[in-house]
């Protein structure tokens, strides 16, 4: 189901610092954090669907995904991953994009969506399950400041988001104006393992199902679906100078290991 917490345009030397840990299936096939499509684009890749749930440009276009909890599901939906991929491989701005994706919204399963652009400063959140949050949009323009986003709308108060909220802005305090530890911050906020009560689930599906999903670090076997949890826990960090430093610490073949990539945001 995935959660990510950023922080935007706030920091003085990070224009963006994103968590986010990406929740699956173990049997789906998965593609490690890599470049790919001619060496344009960065992230891990879905093998199944052929999409990413977070990726890069070297332009600096970034795009990341959680899915959205609900109950009733599309029989035969577009895939969703194919939503950020289309953005990276793309020239539209985040407003335009989103324009284009609020009209082709139901035809996916729900789904939050951030696009951004860091060489205009801009980042907009697009999302087709605005009903169902009391959100009368569907597209807004992110502020600047810590944003949470788990399988809700952004910035739901869901217990497992304030919980990273709250160790994000700590371990941001600590650290103030120095550079941050990438691989410490991945360890010490993205592995949580703390459960909700029962009386703070969201209530959408069953506690026995969302119990085990309600912490930041998931593992789970859901009935007959097979073993589901965190696939993968990426750090993407943005510097003031345009170098944007990308890890991920993956789970392949029972083994976790880890990857780390640098670059500079060219010039358009």
């Amino acid at each position: 189901m995935c959660i990510a917490v950023f922080m935007w345009q706030t920091h003085p030397k990070y224009p963006l610092i994103l968590l986010h840990n990406r929740d699956e299936f173990y049997s789906r096939p998965t593609e490690p954090l890599a470049w790919w499509e001619g060496e344009t684009i960065l992230g891990g890749k879905d093998a199944l669907g052929g999409g990413t749930w977070l990726g890069s440009t070297r332009d600096g276009r970034i795009a990341f995904l959680t899915n959205f909890r609900e109950v009733e599901m599309l029989s035969n939906p577009k895939t969703r991953g194919d939503l950020p991929l289309r953005f990276l491989q793309g020239n539209k701005s985040p407003e335009e994009f989103a324009e284009q994706v609020v009209k082709e919204a139901d035809e996916y399963n729900g789904f939050n969506l951030v696009l951004a652009d860091i060489c205009t400063s801009s980042m907009v959140y697009v999302f087709n399950r605005p009903n169902q949050d009391h959100l009368s949009l569907a597209q807004v323009v992110v502020t600047p400041g810590i944003h949470v986003l788990t399988n809700a709308a952004l910035d739901a108060p869901w217990p497992k988001a304030e919980r990273l909220r709250h160790n994000f802005k700590e371990f941001i305090d600590q650290y103030g104006e120095s550079d941050f530890p990438i691989k410490e911050m991945v360890e010490k906020l993205m592995t949580n393992t703390v459960k909700d009560e029962e009386c703070m689930l969201p209530g959408i599906h069953p506690p026995e199902r969302e119990q085990p999903l309600s912490s930041i670090f998931v593992e789970a076997e859901l009935s007959s679906s097979g073993h589901y949890g965190t696939r993968s826990s990426s750090a993407l960090f943005v510097k003031s100078n345009k170098e944007v430093t990308f890890y991920e610490k993956y789970l392949e073949k029972k083994q976790w290991k880890d990857k780390m990539v640098t670059y500079k945001i060219s010039e358009r």
